[in-house]
């Protein structure tokens, strides 16, 4: 039995990706693809491969999707270990549909729990019930599986209407509660030892405030993926996320000593999980397909490059609708302003149209990033000196080569920060809507 590779972010579609990982190979999935739902919804990231892949489910509506989804299960099955498990997340948009597919193509004897993730925030209307819970579905792939009820028991509710019974404590002092059957025997449980949790989970989705959040729309909390990961798989296995997202059931896997696997077709979304990663103590995060020459970033569409671009100099995101007008970015600390053109060969145009928008934002320093810049550029550049901003021409050869020079002209005098040092970016899933996206696709 071969064994996937572990601690790795892999950049690619997910189909492909898991056709070249071995049969039997990983414990557990858990897979939270995007829902079939509003797409502007889905576009999370602003990534214009992430547009394609939207693009690819939705053209014939929901069968097209459960088509799509039913190709990527099949190959999750192959790679799963006979003694595996398999959770799909989904909400009311699809959830019928692909029981149906997963029971065709899993078998509905594999099928163990429909579970319902219950939540509080959200979902509220005036004309219908409110919709506040998404669906799990808990498949087996043998006749033996992993199951750690033990280590994710729930506090016993206490008070005799509760167990029909009466409420004590034991010489150690322990308390219990008596629960009278109907056959009249009287069973004992004891209220710290927690319960198996039954297949409705109460757990508070990510709010504005969280801590955890980091702006991506459909991030799940890690008290969910922890009951996961913990009754489902064991210390030292193997767990695969194929649509990882902001990199949640990667985090948790890590703290409790499991081994992972990741994959997402945006490359916004896989460098911000190893730099997730990297913070809970990751040390040997493996980033495998992701744009790494000059030719692979030229062949980025738009959106797509300006994330990479600001990705690497560990900027922060400019949102599209604060009216920078020609700022694409901030910087790391200083939060000095970013222009990234995708060209090469910039012009004197460029640099008076952002000088505009530095004096809008009451900027002294900024920096410009693109493949080259011609000789107008570092004239004006000269020029606007001698008025007191500061502007620096940075290409993107220059972010491959020498990004520690990138960093201290912004004003990190240590050079090169560290993953683990960095705040973690807030991502602003609005900035860019489907719209636009799928036009700069086109173009």
């Amino acid at each position: 039995m071969s064994t996937a590779e572990t601690e790795v972010i892999y950049c690619d579609d997910n189909l492909h990706r898991l056709a070249l990982l071995p049969s039997d190979s990983v414990d557990l999935i858990y897979l939270d693809p995007p829902f079939f739902s509003n797409r502007h919804y889905e576009v999370i990231w602003g990534d214009e491969a992430e547009v394609r892949s939207f693009e690819d489910r939705w053209e014939g509506g929901v069968y097209h999707y459960v088509d799509w989804m039913r190709d990527r299960v099949m190959e999750m099955w192959r790679v799963l270990k006979p003694t595996g498990s398999l959770y799909l997340h989904c909400d009311w948009h699809a959830s019928h549909y692909l029981k149906v597919m997963l029971d065709e193509v899993l078998g509905s004897e594999h099928f163990q729990n429909e579970i319902v993730w219950y939540y509080q925030v959200g979902g509220k209307s005036k004309k219908r019930f409110g919709r506040k819970h998404d669906v799990i579905f808990f498949y087996t792939k043998g006749k033996n599986w992993t199951f750690n009820g033990s280590e994710v028991g729930m506090p016993r509710k206490t008070g005799t209407k509760s167990f029909g019974g009466k409420l004590g404590v034991d010489e150690q002092g322990r308390p219990y509660q008596d629960k009278i059957a109907a056959s009249g025997k009287v069973y004992r449980y004891y209220l710290d030892e927690g319960k198996i949790p039954e297949d409705v989970w109460e757990i508070q989705s990510i709010q504005s405030q969280d801590k955890q959040r980091l702006g991506y729309p459909t991030q799940k909390p890690e008290g969910l993926m922890e009951i996961i990961i913990k009754a489902s798989s064991n210390p030292g296995d193997i767990v695969l996320d194929p649509f990882a997202g902001c990199g949640t059931t990667l985090v948790v896997a890590h703290r409790f000593k499991r081994h992972w696997v990741g994959i997402d077709i945006s490359p916004t979304a896989c460098n911000l999980m190893k730099r997730r990663l990297v913070k809970v103590g990751a040390l040997e995060v493996k980033l495998i397909g992701m744009p790494a020459s000059i030719d692979d970033l030229k062949s980025l569409k738009p959106f797509e490059f300006q994330n990479w671009i600001v990705d690497r100099v560990n900027g922060i995101q400019s949102n599209r609708k604060s009216g920078d007008m020609g700022i694409d970015g901030w910087t790391f600390m200083l939060h000095d302003p970013i222009q990234i053109k995708q060209s090469e060969s910039i012009g004197r145009n460029v640099i008076d149209n952002f000088e505009s928008a530095m004096q809008r934002a009451k900027k002294q320093r900024g920096f410009i990033i693109a493949f080259s810049f011609g000789r107008g550029a570092h004239e004006e550049v000269a020029r606007v000196k001698r008025q007191g901003l500061e502007i620096h021409l940075v290409t993107v050869d220059d972010l491959l080569q020498r990004l520690d020079e990138f960093f201290v002209l912004s004003g990190v005098s240590a050079g090169l920060p560290g993953f683990e040092a960095a705040p973690l970016p807030k991502m602003d899933a609005t900035r860019h809507s489907a719209e636009e996206l799928i036009r700069s696709e086109g173009a």
